[in-house]
């Protein structure tokens, strides 16, 4: 016992001294997010993380390296039917069991995640407020807490934990207006090193699906929308529009795609169909809303992303009926 409590004291006192140690060198919440994003750029690593969203797990491993000029990221789901992407420098590679492999030129990963560490920092500190909120630990070790208070209660608001030593983003929460946790990325592994993995090597020379467009994926109809967005939260801008075909189905559906840097959001319109049920529907999983309605404009929205309930019944509801032709 005696052997015991001296072992808890020197424990104690190491991490007394890290702490009071690196509090001698305070950093701004905007020099730490531009650590992370230089890190992100930067470095060699594997991270081996577990997304929660409403008590499901989703474990994920993400590896990113540099070879011969190359900047490559491979992101596979560990678990459930096979999924993965690979990132070599501007060209991304989606492959699904359930949908074969396509690849998109300048498209980012999926998910805020990754958002946060490419987006424009400047564009980002224009809708939150940073605020250093602290220190505390994750995977052992010491991490920087950085909040992003959201200018508008038209999204969400994020807590990010930083690690002290090379910068690199460890968890994530994302915030409701309460500050109550609707979805969190944690890391549960974290290997950095000198050379690239193995794994590297291999997406270097690995032969991927040609290139696609996103008209290539999703024909666009030649006709112009007759809807328009009446509103749009603050902070977002309209990224993409057209009128195209849905997989599986074929509707023809008009589609608006909104985006404030971190987060897009999906807008999909249809006529009102005869004999069509107007209740709405609405599913949350975790901090991603689909909302289906009937709005006053007697037409059928559909809404997708990752913002409040509020947010997204508002998008649904300005659709209206364009003035002009």
């Amino acid at each position: 016992m005696k052997k015991l409590g001296v072992a808890v004291a020197m424990l104690m006192s190491i991490w007394a001294f890290a702490f009071s140690a690196v509090a001698q060198e305070e950093k701004s919440a905007e020099q730490l997010l531009q650590e992370m994003q230089a890190a992100y750029q930067t470095l060699n690593f594997e991270l081996t993380f577990i997304e929660v969203s409403q008590g499901h797990l989703e474990p994920k491993l993400l590896t990113r390296g540099h070879l011969d000029g190359q900047v490559m990221t491979h992101l596979t789901h560990l678990n459930g039917r096979p999924r993965e992407f690979v990132q070599r420098n501007n060209e991304t590679s989606f492959f699904d069991a359930n949908q074969g492999g396509y690849t998109l030129e300048g498209a980012n990963l999926p998910g805020l995640f990754y958002r946060l560490q490419t987006t424009s920092l400047a564009n980002l500190l224009e809708r939150y407020d940073a605020v250093s909120a602290g220190r505390s630990r994750v995977l052992g070790r010491v991490a920087q807490i950085v909040r992003l208070v959201p200018k508008s209660k038209s999204y969400y608001g994020y807590m990010l934990w930083l690690d002290q030593d090379t910068g690199l983003l460890l968890k994530l929460d994302t915030l409701n207006e309460g500050t109550e946790v609707v979805e969190q990325s944690m890391g549960v592994a974290l290997n950095v090193t000198e050379q690239p993995s193995p794994l590297i090597a291999e997406l270097k020379d690995a032969s991927l699906p040609a290139v696609m467009t996103t008209a290539d994926i999703y024909p666009a109809l030649p006709q112009a929308s007759p809807w328009h967005l009446g509103w749009v939260p603050e902070g977002f801008s309209i990224r993409a529009q057209d009128k195209h075909k849905l997989p599986v189905t074929e509707q023809p559906v008009d589609y608006v795609m909104l985006s404030n840097g971190l987060v897009d959001v999906s807008v999909y319109v249809r006529k009102n169909r005869a004999n069509s049920d107007s209740q709405q529907q609405l599913i949350r999983q975790g901090a991603t809303h689909l909302l289906t309605m009937m709005n006053p404009a007697r037409v059928e929205v559909t809404v997708v992303g990752a913002i409040p309930a509020d947010t997204a019944h508002k998008l649904a509801e300005s659709v209206e009926l364009s003035t002009t032709p």
